[in-house]
């Protein structure tokens, strides 16, 4: 194969530079570097605003007890997010339209309704957390703020003109700046070391504010739309040429997982730590984005603050590009058609317009949604579970005994602590 042009584009030497590594003509990172993205992508869905809200209210409320859910959500969402991967690479196709091919019209009607509910809870979490940050930093009123960052995120989702890669690497740099902004506040907010511990590894739920919490943290983490969008970017970004070719994707594919997902789920562990931290102590009450801010300023300083926010805006920009993405991904494969990408992104916005215009309290909007999608998440859980497992539909890479089992038990805990959700509302 020719060396590739560098006058091409870079999605074009991106997928030169795939093939050499497929063909054994690259080494070390040289091989890993062209194949990222996908996960890289999807990675910010588990470090979005409502990541960081519901992470906030468990670190000041609850300590460092509710850590071990932090870790359970990541772990469930690295094994489905290494499904949806999986699926895309074995059909070309994504998750949506495997459904929109083999479930009755009705259900993918009701399929695609959810999806589009959950995909508006996700967007008000994700727009209105960086309208804040943004607000914060710059001192301007919140709905100038969603103003400005209505614009940034339409600028980067115009990059999808250029092709995969630039998009990729815009997400990727944002994703390293939330990494970056908490990892810093580790050196900022003193820690307690053996409860952090304890937190992540012996399971507490202490009361029901906590459980409703806890399936808030699920509802962040293992998000509906991630799981759709993966099989897409995996299924669409390289075409295999040979079963080899297809081999070598799917392990390179499960190690990306693990390293981004990893780096989200340490992200959202020292969300709950530093939030702890900071707050637990003297302000268990914390529990929304701008009081959080506007008390960090004094214990901690300005620095501490400014990382805070600064996080909060990457965050809410980039999940809300990616969210967008999954939206139309979803409407198209489902439905066989998409609107305009504007009316998408105008549609999307309007509940956190009207959270603000009716002057509800923004964080609480945040964690509400995040049990919306908890709700939500069992379907396409259920589904990737279907084909996954399927041998006519994935062949000789459908999943072993042992992988079905975990996922199965993945998904019925899911299931289960909503369950236990609904009924604590209800009665």
């Amino acid at each position: 194969m020719a060396i590739p042009d560098r006058r091409a584009g870079l999605s074009a030497r991106t997928a030169a530079h795939v093939r050499e590594a497929l063909d054994g003509r690259r080494s070390g990172l040289r091989i890993l570097l062209p194949l990222a993205g996908p996960a890289v992508v999807v990675s910010v869905a588990y470090m979005d605003p409502g990541n960081i809200a519901t992470n906030l209210q468990a670190g000041a409320g609850y300590g460092y007890t509710l850590i071990w859910v932090v870790l359970f959500a990541n772990l469930v969402a690295m094994l489905f997010q290494a499904m949806s991967a999986r699926v895309g690479l074995a059909t070309g196709a994504s998750l949506a339209k495997l459904c929109a091919r083999h479930f009755p019209r009705p259900v993918v009607i009701a399929m695609w309704m959810v999806s589009e509910v959950a995909a508006m809870a996700t967007d008000l979490a994700e727009f209105l957390g960086g309208a804040i940050a943004l607000s914060l930093l710059a001192g301007l009123p919140l709905i100038a703020g969603m103003g400005v960052t209505a614009a940034l995120t339409w600028i980067l989702l115009l990059m999808q003109a250029r092709g995969f890669r630039p998009l990729e690497l815009a997400i990727g740099a944002l994703v390293g700046v939330i990494a970056v902004a908490y990892l810093a506040q580790l050196f900022i907010v003193p820690l307690q070391w053996r409860p952090l511990l304890l937190g992540a590894f012996v399971p507490t739920i202490i009361d029901n504010q906590a459980l409703l919490i806890a399936v808030g943290i699920v509802g962040a983490t293992v998000m509906p739309h991630a799981l759709f969008l993966h099989s897409g970017l995996t299924g669409e970004r390289v075409t295999p040429l040979t079963e080899a070719d297809r081999r070598k994707l799917m392990r390179y594919s499960n190690v990306e997982v693990v390293i981004a997902l990893g780096v989200a789920g340490l992200v959202n562990m020292t969300m709950v730590a530093m939030a702890a931290g900071a707050f637990h102590r003297g302000y268990p009450q914390i529990a929304e984005i701008e009081t959080a801010y506007h008390t960090l300023t004094p214990l901690f300083g300005a620095m501490a603050a400014g990382l805070f926010l600064t996080s909060l805006m990457a965050s809410g920009i980039s999940s809300s590009v990616v969210g967008t993405m999954a939206g139309q991904l979803i409407m198209s494969d489902f439905l066989g058609f998409a609107v305009p990408l504007w009316v998408r992104r105008l549609v999307t916005m309007l509940p956190s317009f009207v959270v603000v215009a009716l002057g509800l309290d923004a964080t609480r909007a945040l964690i509400i949604s995040q049990v919306v999608l908890s709700l939500a998440v069992p379907l396409p859980m259920i589904a990737l579970i279907i084909f996954a497992c399927r041998t006519k539909t994935l062949g000789q890479y459908r999943l072993g005994r042992l992988m079905t089992v975990l996922a199965v038990a993945s998904a019925l805990a899911v299931i289960g602590l909503n369950v236990v959700l609904v009924f604590n509302t209800l009665f």
